[in-house]
């Protein structure tokens, strides 16, 4: 008996004598025992070429030899290095086997391992990180999971000192990963507040320097972890360095942030944070404990099941921050299906009001009322999620009459936050406030407020101060003579009249579920009052009723493998992939597949994978073999379908049906199309024709619009991602994207700093063209782009190809563009702009013929209100008064000819810049009648030109003023005059 005890006892996890070895463990020592039969007594050049031989005979011996390998480095670590190294050597798929393994074991089963194991976890983790493996972002990612809040028991402290130590001496290697950067930095941020003991003061004071590192280093990045930041914080801004921080970032945001554009705390406030993060600080057993507590437990049955969970995670005094984070993740993360919220399952409202009758400590209280209205501080109806402030309102309701000092302490603690928050914000968080109940009355979790404020359990003050805040939420004040009905207290009761009230009332006591009861014998005998508390979702979830009335409208052999798709969709990747395969064939054989076929097979099929679309797609990491991998799901396989060569290199006609539907019900269908075409091995000219097909046939027949609506989807999913499609779009479709100025928005909208290096490079490098040259004109309309241009004419000399289209721009109020590069020109060769704008003033009323005949016809010309509207607002300009611009013969010849081509209104609008003209007048006529010669029109005002002697001008000048007002005799010359002279 002894014998076989020892035989069966697991070398990996902590064990029990009734407990048995789990699946992949076997794999694992059956691998390790066909390791040691290969290997033995053999050379070390010898057992690399017999585990090379093995590995390469097929997938399954390579996955034996490989968790082989695995399990020696866990349970061995005398030879992990020698192990580790012959896994690098025969591994076929960049150790993708061996991390994914080792991940699953991290998820599943890391705090059962045994001492040694987690060791050697940590140890191998690290060799990967040092050797830049693909994939071990995600067991760091796993491992941080684990890391557990509200613990500083040995082993998490361990953990959470020795992942610290990866971070921070492969910094470089973490910041190329966004997503965990932020899951490390939202992590130790969150587990400072836990190691406030003498003992644990060094390893503190690491993570504080960790943080702080990160925040100011990539603080752009880190905001994008949300408004739980600030949360976070807050919590530790008594510390020197954070306290530091905070000063900046409430005086002098800008200075953190790589984005300009960065205004404070309140932008960041108004950013939901990403579910991701919230669920990152529990560990996996916790948030497998609470989803089955709140999808699966029902009322009346709960208090085992939170005994169970108190007893585990709850027991200890540095416990009591834990309640943040599982408030958090309730509120955030667990948003059930209406048939979950209908049902008779325990509500989230009720777990989170057990989480506060058992919170012993002030200042976790408090920080647990921080964390359940969190989000109602910035709630904005038409962005914010209803889910995410329903439990606070419907913990206040139904605590008012079990545990009445529970909402009043709520309802105290939300009159008090508006002001004490950050007072310069008050404003803006008493407008989320309103904001968040207005969402609860519109959306019917209550049908009225004023039972809870007005109800006579809490006391004078208190309502006052409520009444004060939330008058419009109350209900108006009554002369005394009018007695509110009783049943009125109860939020959602129909009024009730003489005993049908009392019996009403006392059958509503009897089966309203509380918090934490103890267990009894009596079960609830009707469900809570659906009419009155069912919560609406904001975004309609798709759940297994949908699908299944979907299934419902499918037929024949499709019906079939949809079942099968429905019953296995929990299974591995590969065999749902073949699945879809199979319907796929079924599709092309069925001669009747058509729209009212295809639309309840393509509603099925955007609900099953609805997890699928909001999946991150591009890997982080990016080569042939990632690339590859992601797209390895089911959707990809209708798509590869769709793609698939023919004699006639037209779609599939029934697939493409199919597509188009699915493109019509599920808006990420179009930028996961072009990410497919794109990242697939296909070679031709024009990869992405098939999506040109798909967009030709669905709702919007436009290639355009489709590209601005999945653009702009894919923007705001992943703005990496849409990065990445920036080229082969534009390359492939030059008719629809490069005067597409709606997409260019988008585009330029979105990126960062480094995105736009990089898009700039291939502009430079000719691998991308994002607008043309007769277009660029209408692309100019963002202040950034215009001050960056303007810095470039600057350093430019002025030619008719600069000035033209600088004249043409039409001037809004206030735009000083045309003025203030004019200027700087004029200020470097006033001549030289002042023949180039003659040039252009005499082609503004020359006939169309006689421009094509000497210029480019594709230029266009500016025209005389375009003209003078710029010279009049040059004419007004400091700069210009130190030249004598205005002065120069040709540009008085220009004004001369294009006043003769005005209207009155014109003339009449521009007088003063044509009083300049009638110097030229003025003196043509003096010069003929020998009375007088020209004065510079720059001297002087030309309202005040009669009260100035012309004795001071030579007669040269009179007579050079006379040659240029004559008409100069035509001559016949052999060869045509050439464009941009001034014979004309």
């Amino acid at each position: 008996m002894d014998e076989k005890k020892t035989s069966v006892k697991s070398k990996l996890f902590i064990s029990t004598i009734i407990e048995t070895k789990d699946e992949l463990e076997e794999r694992m020592e059956r691998g390790y025992e066909s390791l040691t039969k290969l290997t033995t007594d053999l050379s070390e050049r010898e057992a690399h070429d017999a585990l090379n031989a093995a590995a390469c005979k097929s997938m399954q011996q390579h996955e034996e030899i490989t968790l082989g390998l695995l399990y020696s480095i866990l349970t061995n670590p005398a030879a992990a290095s020698k192990s580790y190294r012959d896994l690098t050597l025969v591994s076929r798929d960049g150790m993708a086997t061996a991390w994914a393994r080792l991940n699953q074991i991290i998820i599943e089963r890391y705090p059962k391992l045994v001492e040694s194991a987690r060791t050697q976890v940590v140890w191998y983790t690290k060799e990967m990180v040092n050797n830049g493996v693909t994939g071990v972002d995600n067991v760091c990612s796993s491992l941080i999971k684990q890391i557990a809040g509200g613990d500083v028991s040995p082993k998490n402290v361990w953990l959470a000192e020795n992942l610290l130590d990866i971070f921070t001496e492969k910094r470089a290697w973490l910041d190329k990963y966004p997503v965990l950067t932020n899951m490390a930095l939202y992590t130790y941020l969150r587990i400072i507040e836990d190691h406030s003991s003498p003992m644990l003061v060094p390893l503190r004071q690491r993570e504080v320097d960790f943080c702080i590192s990160l925040l100011r280093s990539k603080f752009s990045d880190c905001c994008r972890i949300g408004r739980d930041l600030l949360r976070l914080l807050q919590n530790v801004a008594r510390i020197p360095e954070f306290e530091k921080l905070w000063t900046e970032i409430l005086h002098s945001p800008q200075t953190l942030s790589s984005n300009p554009q960065f205004t404070g705390i309140m932008q960041l406030l108004s950013q939901r944070t990403s579910p991701k993060y919230l669920a990152c600080r529990l560990t996996p057993d916790m948030e497998k404990k609470l989803v089955f507590l709140t999808s699966k437990v029902k009322f009346g049955q709960q208090k085992r099941y939170q005994d169970w969970f108190q007893k585990q995670y709850l027991s200890t005094p540095e416990s009591q921050s834990l309640r943040c984070d599982l408030i958090r993740y309730i509120c955030g993360v667990v948003h059930p299906s209406n048939d979950i919220l209908c049902s008779d399952v325990i509500q989230r409202w009720a777990v989170i009001g057990w989480l506060l009758t058992t919170c012993t400590s002030n200042v976790a209280a408090s920080s647990a009322k921080l964390a359940l209205f969190y989000d109602w501080l910035v709630f904005s109806s038409p962005k914010g999620n209803i889910m995410d402030i329903e439990p606070a309102i419907l913990v206040m309701h139904h605590s008012m009459r079990s545990h009445p000092a529970i909402t009043a302490t709520l309802l105290d603690f939300l009159c008090r936050i508006i002001a004490n928050f950050y007072p310069p914000l008050e404003a803006q968080i008493r407008q989320g406030v309103f904001n968040s109940l207005r969402a609860i009355l519109e959306k019917r979790v209550l049908s009225s407020l004023s039972p809870l404020f007005d109800n006579s359990k809490l006391d004078k003050e208190l309502r006052s101060m409520i009444r004060e805040n939330f008058s419009e939420f109350c209900t108006p004040e009554t002369p005394p003579a009018v007695k509110e009905p009783a049943a009125a207290l109860d939020a959602g009761e129909p009024m009730q009249k003489d005993d049908d009230t009392a019996a009403q009332s006392n059958h509503k006591e009897e089966t309203v579920p509380e918090f934490s009861d103890e267990e009894e014998d009596e079960r609830m005998n009707c469900k809570v009052d659906e009419m009155t508390f069912r919560p609406i979702n904001e975004e309609e979830e798709e759940d297994n009723v949908d699908i299944e009335s979907y299934l419902e409208q499918i037929d024949g052999n499709l019906k079939d493998i949809c079942e099968q798709l429905y019953e296995q969709r929990d299974t591995d990747m590969e065999r749902q992939c073949e699945l879809i395969e199979n319907l796929c064939s079924v599709i092309l054989d069925t001669d009747s597949f058509d729209a009212d076929t295809a639309g309840p097979l393509a509603m099925f099929l955007c609900t099953l994978y609805k997890t699928h679309f909001t999946s991150e797609l591009l890997p982080q990491d990016i080569n042939e073999e990632s690339i590859e991998d992601s797209i390895g799901k089911p959707i990809f396989v209708i798509f590869r379908n769709l793609n698939q060569e023919n004699e006639d290199e037209l779609c599939p006609v029934e697939l493409l049906t199919l597509v188009c539907c699915m493109y019509e019900k599920q808006k990420q269908i179009g930028y996961h199309l072009l990410y497919f075409l794109q990242a697939s091995k296909k070679s031709s000219e024009n990869k992405l024709a098939v999506y040109e097909e798909v967009c030709k046939n669905t709702e919007l027949k436009d290639l355009s619009k489709c590209l601005v609506k999945d653009f702009k989807t894919c923007e705001e999913d992943d703005p990496r991602l849409m990065c990445y499609l920036i080229q082969p779009v534009y390359a492939n479709f030059p008719d629809a994207t490069v005067k597409n100025i709606e997409l260019l928005n988008i585009v330029a909208g979105s990126l960062d700093s480094a995105q736009l290096q990089d898009l700039i490079c291939e502009i430079m490098e000719g691998c991308l063209e994002i607008f043309k040259k007769d277009s660029v004109a209408s692309v100019l309309d963002h202040p950034e782009a215009l001050a960056s241009i303007l810095l470039m004419l600057k350093l430019e000399r002025c030619t008719l190809d600069f000035l033209r289209p600088v004249l043409c721009r039409v001037g809004q109020n206030g735009d000083r563009f045309a003025t203030a590069i004019l200027c700087n020109w004029i200020i470097q060769d006033e001549q030289h702009i002042a023949e180039q704008t003659k040039t252009l003033m005499m082609r503004s009323t020359t006939s169309n013929k006689r421009i094509r005949q000497r210029t480019n016809p594709k230029l266009q010309n500016p025209t005389p209100p375009q003209i003078l509207a710029h010279l009049d607002a040059l004419r007004q300009a400091a700069g210009i008064r130190q030249t004598m611009f205005f002065s120069q013969e040709p540009v008085l010849q220009g004004l001369q000819h294009i006043q003769k081509a005005c209207t009155d209104a014109q003339k009449t609008k521009y007088s003063d810049l044509f009083a300049l003209v009638d110097f030229i007048e003025d003196s043509s006529r003096s010069t003929r009648s020998g009375r007088g010669t020209r004065r510079s029109p720059g001297v002087t005002s030309p309202r005040n030109k009669k009260q100035v002697s012309n004795n001071d001008n030579s007669s040269s000048d009179s007579e050079e003023n006379e040659e240029v007002t004559k008409p100069k005799p035509k001559k016949r010359k052999k060869s045509t005059v050439a464009a941009g002279s001034d014979s004309d």
